[in-house]
């Protein structure tokens, strides 16, 4: 743990923490100028597209291609290094003949460029210079890197508050920046559908709009009588993971069911439990929580459902496909005769098997077709399907807590740790009146740099399954981007380190040191235009007064 400290001593304050670092002779500045140019070996185009991109509007320098003895930025590939700190792994080292940028491969290559652009100065995250007289140096160092999982995620909420296909963007930005590889996009949820699915137009021509919107907690008394919705055409989302791809990003889409499905059934309400309740009169939801109308276990909503996935799978190419399976209230499935008739018809005890041949059937049809079903913890439950009944490429996102993932890990499936009393970051961050919104535990800057991904009780073979983690933003009270960035910022900057760097225990930690590093941190944030959450406390513009949150006291527990 010594470089940490180096990497302070030296002026650094790189966000995450890398492997190593060290002085390398002569002493000195590394200046890039006019004359700088980039030699991109084979492999390395994208990262020259993104540097001239980023760091040339922000320096003016055009960062021409070249070969030049000096001054100039090389980025290779190097195979060697790869064997030894793997595909995501780099190092960059700046001495007086030239900078370059070695990676296991492009993507190892893509993140060491991420901390070229850090050692240039908060400035150097703008995009346009600020004024001519700007020197841009390197420190002479070496940098040795690699990041512990290989999972590094965010979960973006667009259903409960449609985020428009530019601001999908910018966040790919911002992860970029902080070396996370996952973006888990949630498309659908009661309170919208947002994926244009063209054999099945009304679910984002009635799905993706709701009336009003409830402001605050479900029971606030406050309405934004507003519609609000909005969704990505097939034609956006392939935008979005393109530009994730360049950026070695892998955008993992989530299409929930059998529950969280109200917008679904609003638009086709033969997926509904017609024998139950009227269907018909259904619309997108306008309110939070979990909505007792949840699909029929029928075969045209098996049928359907297939139909949405193979348009889903033409558009993502992640190995991953997400179907939720959380949270799907059982009191329709109780009282329709439909549905007894199917638990009689598959041998099911109960509707906690029911829900679980749902969960199996298409984990066997993405299986089939070469992919992975995701899901959260409940897939393990209920009988039949639990986690006996997964194919072995079923994923467990962990999020009640962590038990789910151990029982998971040790049944040898991977697993995504995500638990909502450590890395969902809806949950306020301060117990001052003034946090907005309040919502669950008090997560503070300082709870996220202690969270580890991997349980302690787990064996050495049981922890392997652990792919990584992934901090959630839920966003029933983010309303739009000024919102989502005061809940993530600047705790994602936690999260990354605690999934990239080679940390020590969380209660050894050096959150003071981390917090030094911290300073340098803020800067690149406000010449990125983040509104984040200052260390004091919110701006007043911030605040949201009068708006009902639902705050937990106490610790998380440990669950």
């Amino acid at each position: 743990m010594d470089d940490f400290d180096l990497d302070h001593d030296l002026g650094l304050d790189l966000i995450p923490a890398p492997l190593s670092v060290r002085a390398v002779p002569p002493s000195g500045r590394y200046v890039l100028d006019e004359e700088t140019r980039i030699e991109a070996r084979p492999g390395t185009e994208g990262v020259a597209r993104w540097l001239r991109a980023t760091v040339g509007a922000a320096t003016g320098l055009p960062l021409d291609p070249g070969d030049d003895d000096d001054n100039r930025i090389v980025l290779a590939v190097d195979p060697a290094l790869g064997r030894r700190l793997g595909p995501e792994g780099y190092r960059l080292v700046v001495d007086g003949h030239a900078v370059r940028v070695d990676g296991g491969g492009s993507a190892g290559v893509f993140w060491g460029a991420q901390t070229l652009r850090q050692l240039l100065g908060p400035a150097a995250f703008r995009r346009a210079p600020i004024g001519s007289g700007t020197a841009w140096e390197l420190p002479m160092v070496a940098i040795e890197d690699a990041p512990r999982f290989v999972w590094r995620g965010v979960l973006l909420d667009v259903a409960r508050h449609f985020l428009p296909k530019d601001g999908v963007l910018r966040y790919l930005d911002l992860l970029a920046a902080h070396k996370l590889n996952v973006l888990h996009l949630h498309l659908t949820d009661d309170q919208g559908w947002r994926m244009e699915v063209h054999r099945y137009p009304e679910l984002t021509r009635t799905g993706a709009w709701r009336a009003r919107t409830k402001l605050g907690h479900r029971a606030s008394p406050l309405w934004d009588e507003r519609p609000h919705g909005g969704y990505y055409t097939q034609d956006d989302l392939r935008e979005i993971v393109a530009y994730a791809a360049e950026r070695h990003i892998t955008v993992v889409p989530e299409i929930d069911l059998p529950g969280h499905s109200q917008a679904a059934i609003a638009a086709y309400p033969e997926l509904g439990n017609t024998d139950v309740v009227d269907t018909a009169a259904l619309t997108v939801w306008d309110t939070w929580g979990i909505s007792p109308n949840v699909l029929a276990p029928t075969d045209h909503t098996l049928a359907f459902y297939e139909n949405v996935l193979t348009e889903v799978l033409d558009v993502f190419p992640s190995p991953f496909v997400h179907i939720g399976g959380d949270e799907c209230p059982k009191d329709q499935w109780k009282a329709s005769p439909a549905a007894r008739a199917r638990m009689a018809a598959e041998g099911l005890a109960d509707e906690d098997e029911l829900q679980s041949w749902f969960i199996r059937h298409f984990d066997r049809w993405l299986a089939e077709r070469g992919r992975r079903m995701a899901g959260w913890d409940e897939i393990l439950e209920g009988g039949l399907a639990g986690l006996a009944g997964l194919s072995e490429g079923a994923t467990v996102s962990s999020w009640r807590g962590c038990a789910g993932g151990i029982a998971a890990a040790r049944a040898g499936h991977d697993v995504v740790m995500c638990p909502e009393q450590q890395v969902y970051l809806d949950h306020r961050q301060a117990p001052g009146a003034d946090e907005p919104v309040p919502i669950g535990y008090v997560r503070t800057l300082e709870d996220v740099y202690r969270f580890d991904p991997v349980p302690a009780e787990l064996t050495e073979t049981e922890a392997a399954r652990i792919l990584g983690a992934q901090a959630n933003l839920w966003t029933e009270v983010m309303e739009d981007q000024r919102r989502l960035d005061y809940q993530a910022f600047p705790r994602l900057a936690a999260f990354a380190e605690t999934v990239w760097s080679p940390l020590p225990a969380p209660a050894a930690r050096d959150h003071p040191a981390f917090e030094r590093r911290m300073a340098a941190y803020y800067a690149r944030l406000d010449a990125l235009g983040v509104d984040y959450r200052p260390p004091g406390g919110p701006h007043p513009w911030q605040r949201r007064p009068g708006v009902l949150g639902r705050p937990i006291e106490g610790a998380p527990p440990i669950v």
